[in-house]
C-alpha cells in the first residue's frame, strides 16, 4: 500500500481528500503546516506529497526546497494544490521541483487520479530495467539514478524522465508537446512552458554551465534535443 503526505491548513480539505484517497487505497498521513509536514516526511518517509503552498509559517514553497535539498530523500514526487491562478506561481513551483500541480477549487477524484498517475510514472520508469550511456552520462533506469562522470546527479522523478527520453534518442528534436507526452501524467496538456521549467532544473544539475548547455539543447521555434556530438 502506498502511503501518501497530504498537508493543508484547511481542516474540510483534509477531511474530503483523506477520505478519498482512503477509498481508492492509500494510506494517508496529514499535517497543517510546514514544520510539521517536514517531520512527518523525515520519519514516515511516504511515497508522495499533496502539498498546499499557502501553508502558515512556513509555506509550500520553502517545504519543497527543503524536501529537493534533502540527501536520499529528495526524489519523493510532490503534487502543489494551489489557490493562486498566476503562472509565475507554479512556475517557481516547478523550476524548485514539484512534479504536478492541481488549482483549488479541485475535484477529489481528480486529486486521486493524478496522484495515481505520477506514482505510475515513478513505477514505469524505476522498472523499465535499462541503463542509458550517453558520453559520460549514465541513466540507471531501475534505481531512478543518474550519474555523470560518475558522479550521482539528484533529480525528481519528472526530471528522470524527461532526461530518459531525451538521452535514449540523441540528436531527435523533441517539441514541448512531445515530451509531455513523455511524461504523461503530469498535468500540464495545455501548459507547456511547464517542460521549460523542468529543462532549466535538468541544466542546473547536468550542465558545466547551464547559460551554454552542451547535453540539453534549444532548438529554436521547435523544442529540445540530446546532443548527439
Amino acid at each position: 500500500m502506498k502511503t501518501i503526505l497530504l498537508v493543508d491548513d484547511e481542516p474540510k480539505i483534509i477531511q474530503l481528500a483523506r477520505d478519498y484517497l482512503t477509498h481508492a487505497g492509500f494510506a494517508v498521513l496529514t499535517a497543517n503546516d510546514g514544520k510539521s509536514a517536514l517531520a512527518v516526511w523525515r520519519s514516515a518517509k511516504p511515497d508522495l506529497i499533496v502539498l498546499d503552498l499557502g501553508l502558515p509559517n512556513m509555506d509550500g514553497l520553502d517545504v519543497t526546497r527543503m524536501v529537493r535539498r534533502e540527501p536520499g530523500l529528495n526524489n519523493t514526487p510532490i503534487i502543489m494544490l494551489t489557490a493562486r491562478s498566476d503562472e509565475s506561481d507554479k512556475l517557481v513551483g516547478l523550476e524548485l521541483g514539484a512534479d504536478d500541480y492541481i488549482v483549488k477549487p479541485f475535484s477529489p477524484k481528480e486529486l486521486v487520479a493524478r496522484v495515481r498517475a505520477v506514482l505510475r510514472r515513478m513505477e514505469n520508469a524505476s522498472t523499465a530495467g535499462e541503463i542509458i550511456r550517453v558520453g559520460n552520462l549514465t541513466l540507471d533506469a531501475p534505481r531512478m539514478r543518474v550519474t555523470l562522470d560518475e558522479k550521482n546527479i539528484e533529480v525528481t522523478p519528472t526530471e528522470f524522465q524527461l532526461l530518459a527520453a531525451l538521452a535514449r534518442q540523441p540528436g531527435r528534436i523533441f517539441t514541448r508537446a512531445q515530451l509531455l507526452d513523455a511524461v504523461r501524467g503530469i498535468a500540464f496538456e495545455s501548459y507547456e512552458r511547464a517542460i521549460d521549467a523542468h529543462i532549466k532544473n535538468l541544466r542546473r544539475k547536468i550542465e558545466p554551465d547551464p547559460r551554454e548547455p552542451r547535453y540539453v539543447l534549444t532548438v529554436y521555434g521547435m523544442g529540445y534535443k540530446f546532443s548527439d556530438e
